[in-house]
């Protein structure tokens, strides 16, 4: 069975596991990294500054990206965002 690593970064920050991981396929490969990255994103978002980027990737044996999952915090722009008065 194919051998896959999962790597995270975190802005500049990056760091891939060294104990592999064995999956019947890529689909199966795909569905623990979506297992794994949903288990993670609430944290992850909460403490997400603006302007940021996290992602998770799982790479093959020869360590090179088959999936990547991202998770991007964008200021959009200066404009604030209308809030709705209560009428009555």
């Amino acid at each position: 069975m194919p051998l896959y690593f999962f790597r995270i970064s975190n802005g500049r920050y990056a760091g891939a596991s060294d104990q592999g991981s064995e999956f019947e396929s890529r689909e199966a490969a795909w569905a623990e990294m979506t297992k794994v990255c949903g288990n993670l994103l609430g944290s992850i978002s909460r403490s997400m500054k603006q302007n940021a980027e996290w992602q998770m990737e799982m790479l093959d044996e020869s360590r090179k990206p088959v999936f990547r999952i991202r998770l991007v915090a964008e200021s959009v722009g200066d404009e604030q965002i209308p809030r709705l008065s209560a009428r009555g």
